[in-house]
This record gives structure tokens, sequence and C-alpha cells, in this order.
């Protein structure tokens, strides 16, 4: 019952500034042993995927910790992993405010933040310092390309984060899916998925055999494709021996939205409107993938049968962000004992 007090305090403040507040607040409950003022017991649902053991599979999406800042706060609230970023090679502003902008009527958010971000180097130093990694807490490091990197030289960029943040990551997410870099989403068609999938494959294993442990590779991607396209991007996963795919990042659609305040802002639609969307990409990747790999599922869990809906369209582990924002951390314990009442897959 605290957590829709401490929202409507939030939701009277700029989107952005209140994300900064909320999550030095997130730092220092922990810091303080009070992390349990907002969280619930989280049940036990140990799941394997991508060779990786998780305590629950549920997960926060990338974007709330860009810069890995918060990695102890944020585990203390009972995820079963957490994945930080997107992180660039080079810092970068990202683009001008305002650029985060909430639509309550509907719990969604849109943002163009634009990989705004300290550089791969300060994410690493983070992560050094932080107590959840070297006590084995499951931490995904997702990177993306600077804005200014040309994009047939995007491969470059992955390749640098790659390097450096394969000793510290237990999987490393590869962002191709983000509407808010130019021209990223190209990296999704055929010819120059397979040109990037290839170099970041090769460098995995040269750096598996350097470090003496192999950090799987997943692919997020966009809910904007067509159904031919996202067989095409299962083709590719596969012959590639990629270890996952992430589903989906934001939407460019306003259905659901379409004249509400805010709506007609540029940039990355997520939260409940764009569940149905997710989840149908979620299964159709099923489908063509015949559990070859496994996807986590992502977008518009605002709820328990919301995760539970996710898993029962093909997902393994799933993973939000805006319903953390309008539900807080009571979502965490609430999907995973959803997911926990499932049926056990045979």
């Amino acid at each position: 019952m605290l957590y829709p007090l401490i929202r409507k305090f939030f939701f009277a403040l700029d989107a952005e500034d209140a994300h900064g507040i909320g999550m030095r607040g997130v730092s220092l409950l922990s810091c303080s042993g009070l992390a349990g003022v907002l969280a619930k017991p989280v049940p036990a649902c140990p799941v394997e995927v991508m060779g990786l053991k998780f305590p629950n599979p549920v997960g926060l999406a990338a974007g709330l910790d860009k810069n890995g800042d918060h990695i102890d706060g944020l585990a203390a609230l009972g995820f079963g992993f957490l994945e930080i970023g997107t992180i660039t090679p080079r810092p970068q502003p990202g683009n001008p405010r305002p650029r985060l902008f909430r639509i309550p009527e509907k719990q969604a958010i849109i943002n163009r933040m634009g990989f705004n971000n300290a550089g791969v180097d300060r994410l690493i130093a983070n992560v050094r310092a932080a107590k959840f990694p070297q006590r084995g807490g499951i931490l995904g490091i997702n990177i993306g390309k600077n804005f200014d990197t040309p994009i047939e030289k995007a491969a470059d960029d992955y390749l640098a984060c790659l390097e450096k943040v394969y000793p510290l990551a237990s999987y490393v997410t590869v962002n191709i899916s983000s509407p808010n870099t130019k021209n990223l989403r190209e990296l999704q068609k055929d010819e120059a998925l397979d040109a990037l999938l290839a170099p970041l494959k090769a460098a995995q294993q040269r750096l598996a055999d350097t470090h003496g442990r192999y950090v799987p590779l997943a692919l997020k991607i966009a809910p904007d494709l067509e159904d031919a396209q996202i067989t095409a991007i299962a083709d590719l996963l596969r012959r590639h021996r990629m270890d996952g795919v992430i589903a989906t990042n934001t939407t460019i659609s306003r259905a659901g939205v379409e004249g509400l305040p805010n709506a007609s802002e540029t940039g990355g639609l997520s939260g409940a409107p764009l569940f149905d969307a997710s989840t149908a990409v979620v299964k159709q990747l099923a489908a063509a993938l015949k559990g070859e790999l496994p996807i986590i599922g992502v977008g518009g869990i605002m709820n328990g049968e919301d995760a539970a809906a996710k898993i029962a369209a093909g997902a393994s582990l799933v993973q939000f962000y805006s319903g953390f924002i309008y539900r807080g951390p009571e979502l965490v314990s609430e999907a995973a004992a959803a997911i926990a009442r499932m049926p056990r897959r045979a």
C-alpha cells in the first residue's frame, strides 16, 4: 500500500527528474537495510536458461539503470536477474530534454532517451564495485552503438563494448532495436544482421578461450516487425548459434493511446499498450525457433497474469521496466508467484 503514495509524489514531478530521485532512493533503502519496506518476499522458482541458473525468472529490463549505478539497490528488491545499459563505447548525452513522458491513463511511457550513458568504462567501474555480481547474482549487460558511429561501422562499437564487459557479465545483450538512435533498426534486416552476428560470435568464442568462461549472447528485437522479418531473424539466430533472444523493445506504434496527452511525442512506447504486440512476437518466435534457443519476454507486463502469459506464449524468462514504474517492487513477487503456479513444462 505504500508504493501508490510514493508514486503519487513522483508523478507530480518531471518524469526524468523523478526517475533519478527514485533510483537514488532505491539505493539508499538498500544501504539502510530497509528494502523490505517496499519489496515483498519472492517465491523460489529456479530455472536454468542459457546455461545460467536463475533463482526466479523475473528480471529488470535494460534502461532503468543505464550505467549500473544502482545494482545492489535493485537486487535487494528480489529480481531473479538484472540487465543494465544500454551502454555505448563512448559517453553520450542522448537526446535533448524533455525526452521521457508518462501516459498514466493507459499505464504507458514514451521515451526518446537516445542511449544516454556515461560510457562503458564507467559501467565497468560500477559493476566491479557492486556486491550483487560478486555474490553470484545474474547480471546482463546491454550494449549498443554511439549515435555518431556510421551504421556501416556499427559492429565496431558492439565489439568494443563486448570486449570490455565480457569478463563481468553473466550474459550480454546486443540491442539493435531502440527506435531512438537513427538507423539502428536497420541492423535487424537480413544482410545487416548476418554481418553483425558473425563477428560477434567469433569474438565471443575468442573471449571464452581467453577468460575461461562462456558468456551467452542475446539479441534484443523490436515489436514492429513483419511476420517474414521475425522468421528471418529466427533463422539467423539459429544459424549463428546465438544463445537467446529478447522480445521486445519499445514500439513506434501509438495503438491504444491515440489522442491522449503526450501520445504524439516522438519515441518508443512501453507499458500496457505494448503487451499484445510483444507477446505476439514471443509466440511467433517460439514457433519458429522450436526450443532451439530461449526467449526472454518483455513488454507490457503490469501484473502476475501478464508475466504468466509471456511464459505461456513461449518465453523462459520475463523482464519489465514500465510495470515497475507503475506498480513498484511488489510486481516482482507477484510475477514470480504467478509463474511459480504455472504447470511445469514437459
